[in-house]
């Protein structure tokens, strides 16, 4: 039936005060969000870099002058484009890049929203119910504790920039006007999918997720949705073969993922990743014994350490999860959707540490859609519910501030870790090293021991050792341990330490002969003239000083030693004293 333009103005007149009344409303909610992430994250804030974050580009002292195509020049262009930015505007100020990231989770916490709202009102509610359970799971995925890690360590940046990216492309999938995807949509959802993958690679199952979203509600278990969107999945497969260069290009040059690893084999991870995936899951429902850095062992047999029975229970639980489909459709969906965003990172690529917390970001979303069904399920008032789920949030909410809080220090942080994985070298490691930047030289030399007592000792570590025992005045201690670090790398790093730790004794013949052979390995390390000009200033050769201290500042503009060394022999090239 045909109706008028009058009839047609009338009602757009009596809902237009209910669609501003939902705007509204949902510029309350995320305002809310925007403040109950900040209250919960707020302790992280004022955290410092810390393990990785210390080898970004925006601490490491070639990037600080390098022009933007430098920064461009790896694996991960986008990703290295945000560091780029936050460098520019703030410096290496922590709390800029922290915000950041907090800023990310807020965005994609109200993409997580729209996702589920889509996929609930599919499954049949709609109302108060549907809003509530979509709010619920918004909100669980927003305060979830198993969440800090990614948030609050500024490496996790990856994470938190592809995951927005891949909520995008998919809220981009589920809001689309009709069944069959338009062209204008398609590319929509490509572009944002590419984004995506070039921010993080594990966003290459966003196709698995799509082609699983079409079978279970377009228009339910059948496959004619994946054919209606042709123009999509034809699409993919055709940039398919790129996604997977990419990966492949950095697990090439990657020291800590791919085939190439020699501390396991790809049917070893394989098992080990039957019990990990168990504790993803466990950590889901009962969020304790968290850390940093798991103590995991490896799998090497079916047999070890029960693997075989976690691979088992995974696959009666996909079975399980088939053959209920439709009378469980977004649990079903959700565990599928949770299986396959695990893949990339838990599946048969062999990962250094076969366990991380952060890795559970992209995939809490199917998690958090099978506590949703049960949720719509649970015969009970809805007042009951609402107390239920708001109860839920602030017990989550809790343990994401406790959590948020570790991660305020590195000393927090690793000292938890410490305590939770006793025997893991790595965690002493970066104890020590916390304790060694802040002048406790006696805590980091003993960390350094007992680290020394769990496993071999490399180049880092004797490094670091051999400059907390100068840090306690130990000069021959300390040089013992340096000239041990020479055989793993004989750069003109250890030999500048080495210059170091005599001109800081005033030896200076001794100093300089280390300080040349640094600059025969490499003359463009700046460190190796700061020390110099050190030298110099303590015999009195103050043109001398002046000019290595020019040279520093040629190569590096910005180093503040440098700087400062040649502000002091300045008076005495003027004559003064």
């Amino acid at each position: 039936m045909k109706r008028s333009k009058r009839t047609v103005k009338k009602e757009d007149a009596q809902a237009a005060p209910e669609f501003r009344m939902s705007r509204l409303r949902y510029a309350l909610a995320f305002a809310a969000t925007a403040v109950a992430a900040l209250i919960a994250y707020g302790p992280a804030l004022r955290g410092q870099f810390v393990f990785d974050d210390l080898d970004l580009s925006v601490t490491a002292q070639d990037f600080i002058n390098m022009p933007l195509r430098g920064w461009l020049s790896g694996v991960r262009p986008l990703l290295m484009l945000s560091y780029w930015l936050n460098f520019k505007l703030y410096g290496t100020d922590p709390l800029s890049y922290h915000l950041f990231n907090v800023f990310c989770h807020i965005v994609t916490t109200a993409l997580v929203f729209l996702t589920v709202r889509k996929l609930v009102s599919l499954a049949g509610e709609s109302g108060l119910m549907r809003e509530a359970l979509s709010g619920f799971a918004a909100g669980l995925f927003l305060l979830h504790p198993i969440q800090t890690e990614a948030v609050a360590y500024i490496s996790s940046r990856s994470e938190a920039l592809s995951v927005l990216f891949f909520h995008a492309a998919l809220a981009a999938f589920l809001y689309r006007r009709r069944e069959a995807i338009s062209w204008l949509s398609t590319f929509l959802v490509l572009i944002l999918f590419a984004v995506a993958v070039n921010t993080k690679e594990h966003a290459v199952a966003l196709p698995a997720v799509l082609l699983l979203t079409d079978y279970y509600f377009n228009p339910g278990f059948s496959l004619k949705g994946a054919l209606r969107n042709w123009r999509l999945y034809g699409l993919i497969a055709m940039g398919g073969a790129f996604a997977l260069r990419m990966a492949l290009n950095v697990l090439r040059y990657s020291d800590t993922a791919g085939f190439g690893l020699k501390d396991f084999t790809w049917y070893q991870y394989l098992y080990t990743q039957g019990r990990v995936i168990w504790v993803y899951i466990r950590l889901f429902f009962l969020p304790y014994g968290q850390t940093v850095d798991y103590d995991f062992p490896i799998s090497r047999t079916p047999l070890d350490h029960g693997a075989i029975f976690g691979l088992l229970a995974l696959g009666a639980l996909a079975a399980a999860a088939i053959l209920f489909r439709r009378r469980y459709p977004l649990a079903s969906y959700g565990y599928l959707v949770f299986l396959a965003l695990l893949a990339p990172t838990s599946s048969v690529v062999p990962i250094l540490d076969p366990i991380a917390e952060r890795r559970m970001y992209l995939p809490l979303i199917g998690l958090l859609l099978v506590v949703v069904e049960f949720a719509r399920r649970w015969k009970t008032s809805h007042g009951r519910l609402a107390a239920a789920m708001a109860g839920v949030l602030f017990v989550a909410g809790a343990l994401t501030y406790y959590r948020a809080e570790l991660w305020s220090t590195a000393e927090a942080l690793w000292s938890d870790a410490a305590g939770k994985s006793p025997g893991k070298q790595r965690v002493q490691l970066q104890l020590a090293y916390d304790y060694l930047v802040r002048g406790r030289c006696q805590d980091a030399l003993a960390k350094y021991e007992m680290a020394a007592r769990i496993g071999p000792a490399d180049y880092r570590v004797l490094v670091d050792w051999g400059l907390a025992y100068d840090c306690l005045g130990r000069e021959e201690e300390a040089l013992a341990k340096l000239r041990q670090a020479i055989p793993f790398n004989n750069s003109a790093h250890v030999h500048a330490l080495i210059g170091m730790v005599y001109a800081k004794r005033r030896k200076a013949p001794e100093a300089l002969a280390a300080l040349a052979e640094a600059e025969k390995l490499d003359p463009g390390f700046g460190s190796i003239y700061v020390y110099r000009g050190a030298v110099y200033q303590q015999t009195g050769e103050w043109e001398a000083a002046a000019r290595e201290f020019r040279r520093a500042l040629s190569l590096n503009p910005s180093d503040e030693q440098a700087r400062v060394g040649l502000a002091q022999t300045a008076p005495h090239l003027r004559g003064g004293r």
